[in-house]
């Protein structure tokens, strides 16, 4: 089977990053994101019919790796258009109140779906013993009661538990998109806080955090640039405890401001250069 599945990851990547740094929302985004994903999924479903595979470990690492990955991301921008298309106009309690309860249905769903399930165990656990028997087509066991989409399913590409491999990271995605979306203030035990970060706290304009954000992205900064614009966004709102809602619309408006639009950021060139030049700094 000869196509770039190596390449396929840092695609999506590239794409991903590309479109966040771009749209103005996130419905733009997810969009044109689930369109890419379906016709990238029917492209390589297309190769993987015509050629096959070379043997049982590219099998394995295709429907336990490869296609839970492109599913996965799928699923999620098709959550995340639905959930934005969706939501209230309004920007404050009524806004908040929705995402709450969008993430009370997401955590409902992995507990009972996901978390209990004798295979989500086996697959966080690192196991391998049994990929032979997961991520092989033709090995769908129907006398264990399997849910009723597997008669939807193509068997020819798909060995069932890719798709639910594709579910786990779909879940994970979106969860971290709505923590993203509501306030950490007014949702403590969502976004994770400690008792030695409780006076860290951000004391400048929400515009200057976006602008440091954008500025540590656009230099890839963060994990050599492969983490995007709303990662990034989430660790600094819980670090800081504010909530930066669409950074998008606000990072827009900083690009055809009057002035200077790297205020912050020159703010900071010019505090520290002062800081360098004082008789008493170390």
């Amino acid at each position: 089977m000869r196509h770039p599945l190596n390449n396929i990851m840092a695609e999506i990547q590239k794409l991903e990053r590309k479109l966040s740094a771009e749209t103005s929302s996130f419905i733009d985004e997810a969009c044109r994101m689930t369109i890419y994903l379906q016709e990238l999924l029917r492209t390589v479903k297309d190769d993987v019919m015509r050629e096959g595979f070379s043997g049982i470990d590219e099998e394995i690492y295709f429907f336990k790796v490869i296609k839970p990955n492109i599913l996965g991301k799928l699923i999620h921008y098709n959550k995340v258009y639905r959930i934005e298309t969706a939501c209230p106009v309004d920007s404050g309690d009524l806004n908040q109140s929705y995402y709450a309860l969008q993430l009370k249905a997401l955590t409902q769903e992995y507990r009972v779906h996901i978390c209990y399930s004798a295979f989500y165990r086996y697959y966080r656990s690192g196991r391998t013993d049994r990929d032979g028997e997961y991520f092989t087509l033709g090995n769908i066991n129907y006398y264990d009661g399997l849910n009723s989409y597997v008669f939807e399913i193509d068997p020819n590409f798909s060995t069932y538990f890719d798709y639910k491999v594709a579910k786990i990271i779909a879940n994970e995605l979106t969860y971290n998109y709505l923590t993203t979306k509501l306030n950490p203030d007014q949702n403590p035990d969502v976004l994770l806080q400690h008792e030695e970060t409780k006076d860290f706290f951000w004391t400048q304009t929400k515009n200057a955090l976006i602008e440091l954000i954008y500025a540590l992205y656009a230099n890839d900064a963060i994990s050599h640039g492969k983490i995007g614009i709303r990662k990034i966004s989430t660790v600094f709102q819980v670090l800081f405890r504010v909530s930066l809602n669409d950074i998008h619309n606000s990072f827009h408006r900083m690009k055809t401001r009057a002035g200077s639009r790297t205020l912050f950021l020159d703010q900071l060139k010019f505090s520290l250069e002062e800081y360098m030049d004082r008789d008493d700094t170390l």
